[in-house]
């Protein structure tokens, strides 16, 4: 490898209020949903043509408070507002996720003390997955001193990825590199970043007014690392307590347990489904829309990412409709890492890749059958009133049409029936020419389709909707088999 002076790109402004970090995150961790509906309403007009891409967590603007009236958090600036001078506007016309297929969003949060510029490593990263078909969502917590391949590096503890991409000015920077160290290990697609720094964290706690957290055990940190390299000994008895911003940090970022950083893991994930189920409580709508100036003045040095404004508040609203039940966690921790030490005396963890692939199926491949309640299906497809053309993609004389009629006993509107471009198809498909979701869950029920092939396109080739293409897995229940 090369070797190359370290550098750092030039600063570049965020352009984007702390608020959508909540909506951010919340799409993974189903955090801050109903909130990101609230603010966009006041804000998506002010807003909707910045660019929050190239932030730089060094960048020192500040943007003065506006006030605002209503209630407030205690312990937090009080405002007043006008409309005349407020930033925010009302506007309406967001639009829902349009897409039909996985979504993997990498959250990294930045180890960044005593207001250094330089490159940062990473202290937390977790990868959320949404399935927009089935209403289901994944976190999946990685473990900073895992031993992995870092593209252009070499193998490295997988913290150091971040590190690398901004001290040696990778394209896209440390993010982009986390990504791309990442989509190499676990062999999925990254679709978006979200790195986040102590200080957003920190502030959105309190604003919030902390956060309700179940210790499972004693925990006793006399050498926890205080913001510029010393020591703010932590303690915590086993138990439920009430944690500030400060508080849930520690809490958070502690390894003084038995399974270190694994353990860790394990309490990040926890500290941000207790954030989640603080801002879902109602009351705490008001509060937050209340501090709206100060959330947007703390996110502009503290976050950075490359989703646009749109697409955050699509996904969140995506992910508000995911029940809770259906939201699942997994660390990889010690069944699938071993620790091991490096010739210059690093301890490091080192991955099991096929035990790390088992648990990536469970958490990215989608169910068979999607998540909503079929009962319903009926009535929210039907309301869709979508034009369906089933074309045969097998050898098998006649499927198309024995499979429009049994679709019309479902009451799927079938206004065409033909033959593929192809009688080779291995596996039935569905795609949609607009926002039909409950005709293709419906579908994919219906004929067994897994979520994976459906998908979604703007430029139809017929007279219809949705498109069935039949592949050599499917027949019609209960008919003859037809010979090809």
């Amino acid at each position: 490898m090369k070797s190359r002076s370290p550098g750092r790109r030039p600063p570049a402004r965020v352009r984007f209020p702390l608020w959508l970090w909540g909506i951010i995150a919340s799409v993974g961790l189903v955090l801050l949903l109903a909130v990101s509906v609230w603010l966009f309403r006041s804000v998506q007009g002010a807003v909707s043509t910045f660019d929050v891409v190239s932030a730089d967590f060094s960048d020192t603007a500040v943007v003065q408070p506006v006030p605002v009236t209503g209630q407030t958090l205690p312990g937090t600036p009080s405002f007043t507002i006008s409309q005349e001078e407020s930033p925010f506007i009302t506007s309406e016309g967001l639009q829902p996720w349009q897409g039909t297929e996985r979504i993997s969003i990498l959250l990294l949060g930045i180890d960044q003390r005593c207001d250094e510029i330089g490159p940062t490593h990473t202290d937390t990263m977790m990868i959320v997955t949404i399935d927009p078909l089935g209403l289901s969502a994944g976190v999946l917590s990685l473990p900073r001193d895992m031993w992995v391949e870092i593209p252009g590096f070499g193998a490295d503890r997988i913290n150091q990825a971040h590190y690398f991409g901004e001290a040696y000015e990778y394209p896209g920077g440390g993010p982009a590199l986390a990504v791309e160290t990442v989509e190499g290990l676990l062999g999925i697609p990254i679709d978006y970043f979200v790195t986040v720094n102590f200080d957003a964290f920190v502030q959105m706690v309190d604003l919030i007014g902390g956060i309700d957290i179940e210790a499972p055990e004693a925990i006793d940190d006399p050498t926890y690392p205080d913001r510029c390299y010393g020591y703010d000994p932590f303690t915590i008895e086993e138990g439920l307590h009430h944690l500030d911003g400060q508080q849930a940090l520690k809490y958070a970022r502690t390894r003084a347990t038995f399974g270190g950083d694994v353990d860790r893991a394990g309490r990040q994930q926890a500290v941000i489904l207790a954030v989640r189920d603080k801002v879902l409580r109602l009351g705490n709508l008001p509060s937050l829309i209340a501090q709206a100036p100060l959330l947007w003045q703390t996110f502009q040095k503290n976050v950075r990412t490359n989703m646009t404004l749109d697409e955050a508040l699509q996904l969140a609203l995506l992910a508000k409709e995911i029940p809770e039940g259906s939201i699942y966690t997994a660390v990889i921790n010690y069944n699938y890492v071993y620790n091991e030490v490096t010739p210059d005396g690093r301890a490091v963890l080192v991955p099991n890749r096929e035990n790390i692939r088992q648990l990536r199926d469970q958490l990215f491949t989608p169910p068979v059958i999607p998540t909503p309640v079929i009962e319903n299906l009926p009535a929210l497809m039907a309301a869709e009133n979508a034009r369906v053309a089933v074309y045969n993609g097998t050898a098998v004389f006649g499927l198309a049409a024995a499979t429009q009629e049994y679709l019309q006993q479902y009451g799927i509107n079938v206004v065409e029936v033909g033959n593929a471009d192809s009688s080779t198809y291995l596996t039935s498909q569905v795609i949609t020419y607009g926002r039909f979701p409950n005709t293709a869950r419906y579908l994919a029920q219906l004929m067994h389709i897994p979520p994976l092939n459906v998908s979604d396109s703007t430029t139809p080739a017929g007279g219809f909707d949705v498109l069935v293409t039949i592949g050599d897995d499917w027949r019609v229940p209960g008919s003859a088999t037809p010979t090809p």
